[in-house]
């Protein structure tokens, strides 16, 4: 653990599943008013980016954290445990890369679009775009490079895969990750609270409209 500034603490953890066990932890430290001071949490690829109130006592809140920290286990960011109210996102999956996909894999169409649908999905942390959540814990046989050259323009609502992840783009923009599919479903309005549909920890589950949504 180590300052950020004057205002927040860096957590470095191992690997994703520690980073989601830890939020997980400490939101329920939040939530409980366990610890006095924080004001969010933000989650990475391997660290968790605590915020302080600008009348926190930084060391006192390093103290504390050490010893939440220091109980927090093995976490997961597989779907085995995911929630009833998982948020459904409807997908066409008529994306320009499937087939690259389905090379890469050795799935095929139809086994990539079972895979993506056949296993729950979670929100590891968001970045790149407002809205944009990096999704953890589907099928590992999806895992696919990048696209060797980016896109310069794509549309929203494209649902794309890159490494262990998947995600939804929440608005046009650029993007080098492998497009499988489209959704309707937004990410992101400036209307609503919060503005992104998905926040990190939220489990998330793909289904297929050509399929009425039964996968």
């Amino acid at each position: 653990m180590q300052p950020a500034g004057d205002r927040a603490l860096l957590i470095d953890t191992s690997d994703l599943n520690a980073v989601l066990a830890l939020t997980d932890h400490l939101s329920a430290a939040l939530s409980a008013g366990e610890l006095a001071g924080v004001e969010d949490l933000v989650p990475a690829a391997r660290t968790v980016l605590v915020r302080l109130a600008a009348d926190a006592d930084l060391d006192a809140t390093a103290d504390a954290l050490r010893d939440l920290v220091g109980v927090v286990g093995a976490g997961t960011a597989r779907g085995d445990g995911a929630p009833s109210d998982a948020l459904v996102i409807p997908v066409r999956y008529d994306g320009p890369d499937l087939d690259d996909v389905a090379e890469l894999t050795g799935l095929g169409r139809d086994g990539v679009i079972r895979a993506h649908t056949g296993t729950p999905w979670r929100a590891a942390f968001v970045g790149f775009a407002p809205g944009f959540a990096y999704l953890a814990g589907g099928d590992p046989a999806l895992a696919v490079p990048r696209r060797a050259e980016p896109r310069t323009s794509l549309p929203a609502g494209s649902v794309a895969l890159a490494g262990e992840f998947s995600a939804v783009y929440p608005r046009e923009s650029p993007g080098g990750w492998q497009l499988i599919g489209t959704t309707d479903l937004g990410m992101w309005d400036v209307t609503v609270e919060p503005p992104a549909t998905i926040q990190p920890g939220r489990w998330v589950r793909f289904v297929d409209v050509a399929d009425g949504g039964s996968r």
